[in-house]
């Protein structure tokens, strides 16, 4: 079963990306570097809450 979470931008605070994980992983936080809009430049985004 794959679970729905939110990315949001570590400079900006900004939530601009929704992706599936596995949901065993639940106590891992997923990072990926994506693009903020609202920055304008490559940016680590967290899974929030």
């Amino acid at each position: 079963m794959r679970k729905k979470v939110i990315l949001a931008c570590t400079k900006c605070s900004s939530r601009n990306y929704s992706t599936h994980k596995k949901a065993e992983s639940t106590n891992d936080r997923l990072e990926v570097k994506k693009f903020c809009k609202r920055c304008g430049e490559h940016t680590l985004h967290r899974e929030t809450k």
